[in-house]
């Protein structure tokens, strides 16, 4: 998909573009020292109450053995890297050079941006729209432990809530995508309005909270659009530098390269749109995260 970002400049986007957690120099080794599950303190830190340091690292090296073997069950080339904890402090997020609008700063509008500003080997996986529930990829990424934020129109998730309550029952965030997916900027600053806004009120009646993260349709958006969100109680408007299909990748960048930070787009699609399923889709993307090095953190723990 080649996208065009409309903001009041109507400025047109670029295309879109191991070190590994020493594999299994010794597993523990790898897991203690710093590749750790998502959300946690520390993977080296023992709970109270279970045991000293070797029972610990038992415990460690069984958890590597089972996302060893559910590596294999999903035909991947290696176990994917765990991200770090949690930064203590969140990087500072602002709007990327380029993709402001007028007023941005003046009237503390949420930020465009594609890429999180930190020196970690994390990229964030974000998935947009809801057409596709594949029971399997659900599987998939429990297994893994692979965090990953979606992003939700509610015409397209509105037959099968159940779906996506269950996948933030696993601890995956949803977020605001619209009501029907329309192209915002050919909007009224009203009818952009009642797109977020009224995705809000589903998404707090159906899964209990309204997001305060939205990514506007084919990441088209303009100055109306990020004071709607704003009004609607959205901070931030993360978009995307790389994404990944089914057969292949797209970047932003020249380099066509993945960097530190990076939030990779994909969509939930399955055979009737590509020449595969999510679950291929997911193959192609944890294999080459993990062969360059990288590890997929959870995108809201950094804002």
């Amino acid at each position: 998909m080649r996208v065009i970002v409309q903001n009041d400049k109507s400025r047109a986007l670029i295309p879109k573009a191991a070190l590994r957690c020493a594999a299994a120099a010794l597993a523990t080794t790898a897991l203690v020292s710093g590749c750790s599950a998502p959300g946690s303190d520390s993977a080296a830190r023992s709970a109270p109450g279970h045991g000293g340091p070797a029972d610990q690292q038992a415990r460690l090296a069984a958890e590597h053995a089972r996302l060893a073997a559910a590596a294999r069950h999903w035909n991947l080339d290696t176990v994917p890297l765990r991200p770090p904890a949690p930064p203590a402090v969140k990087p500072k997020i602002t709007a990327r050079a380029g993709f402001e609008v007028e007023g941005q700063e003046e009237e503390n509008l949420p930020p465009v941006f594609t890429t999180v500003p930190t020196r970690r080997k994390v990229v964030f996986l974000t998935i947009d729209d809801g057409a596709e529930k594949d029971p399997a990829f659900l599987r998939m990424m429990s297994d893994l432990k692979i965090p990953y934020t979606a992003f939700l129109s509610n015409y397209l998730v509105k037959d099968d809530y159940g779906y996506f309550r269950r996948m933030q029952s696993e601890g995956h965030t949803l977020n605001n995508h619209t009501l029907t997916h329309p192209y915002l900027p050919g909007l009224s600053y009203e009818e952009q309005k009642d797109e977020i806004c009224g995705m809000q009120a589903i998404m707090k009646r159906q899964f209990g909270k309204a997001p305060t993260v939205f990514r506007p349709p084919y990441g088209n958006y303009n100055g109306d659009t990020l004071r709607a969100a704003k009004s609607c109680g959205i901070k931030y408007a993360p978009i995307w530098d790389e994404e990944v299909f089914v057969d292949h990748w797209e970047y932003r960048e020249d380099d066509r390269n993945l960097h530190p930070g990076d939030i990779v787009l994909t969509h939930f699609r399955g055979r009737s749109d590509w020449d595969g399923t999510m679950v291929d889709d997911m193959r192609r993307f944890l294999n080459k995260v993990t062969r360059e090095g990288y590890a997929v953190a959870r995108l809201e723990d950094y804002l």
